[in-house]
């Protein structure tokens, strides 16, 4: 006979302090939710880059190209900020 642990149960209250918590540190810390954005952004990417090489590349290879892309145009366009409204950093 096997015996199974139950989960305790969360109850409403702590759900919702969980989540207050989450969203406090959401608004504190944007570096997280950059990445991921960013990662989601790149399964778009990352397939049209291993499609337009016609299999040259590997799929790691293709998810590199397309970070790098990535990483590439935020640059970009953080230092074009930098440049025309430097007042602000």
């Amino acid at each position: 006979m096997k015996f199974f642990h139950l989960r305790p149960t969360i109850s409403v209250s702590q759900l919702s302090e969980e989540i207050t918590e989450i969203w406090c540190q959401w608004r504190k810390q944007k570096l997280p939710l950059y990445l991921f954005l960013a990662m989601c952004f790149n399964l778009v990417v990352a397939p049209v880059v291993y499609a337009a090489t016609s299999e040259q590349l590997t799929r790691s290879q293709a998810w590199g190209v397309g970070l790098l892309g990535l990483v590439t145009v935020g640059i970009s366009i953080y230092l074009f900020f930098v440049m025309f409204v430097p007042e602000k950093f």
